[in-house]
């Protein structure tokens, strides 16, 4: 083997693992979340079937419309955004179709950060509850990253998974 070939393989190689390194990096999710959620579930199959998928975590996207408090949770209303390749939220085709529907997601509010009311969308990974609000599926919070109307992300991330929230009052 000559030096050059030496030096071409040691070259291409490290462009893939520098790719492999970049592509992992892009992600909005971190790998654990990815690997525990069922990729595959949308907004519209979640809402038509939600005991079928209750106990999954799921990844959704969307924008923060509405909230309700109770003494120890946050329930934020969340209008659908589908999710990209890299796990960014992004307007649905149709403003007016299935993947444009809403879904609550369930916080401690020990855990809210400061400046979540400025976030313009952010990409969720939640457990699926038995529970709807105003016949929308509830989330349990897992992971949640949102971006600001200049593009800054912040990443808010629940350290206790199984929790069990229960209902505002104003939903009953």
């Amino acid at each position: 083997m000559t030096a050059r070939t030496s030096f071409y393989r040691w070259t291409s190689s490290l462009v893939v693992v520098v790719s492999v390194v970049v592509a992992i990096g892009c992600s909005s999710v971190p790998r654990r979340y990815i690997w525990m959620a069922d990729t595959s579930v949308t907004l519209t199959s979640l809402s038509s079937d939600l005991p079928a998928h209750v106990g999954k975590v799921v990844l959704l996207g969307g924008t923060i419309v509405e909230e309700e408090q109770n003494e120890q949770y946050v329930f934020l209303h969340l209008k659908n955004r589908p999710l990209d390749q890299d796990y960014k939220p992004h307007r649905p085709p149709s403003l007016s179709g299935p993947e444009a529907g809403e879904y609550w997601v369930a916080v401690p509010q020990k855990q809210l950060p400061s400046n979540y009311q400025n976030w313009g969308r952010v990409t969720v990974a939640g457990r699926v509850t038995a529970e709807r609000f105003q016949t929308e599926p509830v989330l349990l919070l897992l992971y949640m990253r949102g971006w600001d109307t200049s593009g800054k992300h912040n990443v808010w991330e629940n350290i206790d998974p199984q929790y069990v929230p229960s209902s505002p009052l104003s939903v009953h």
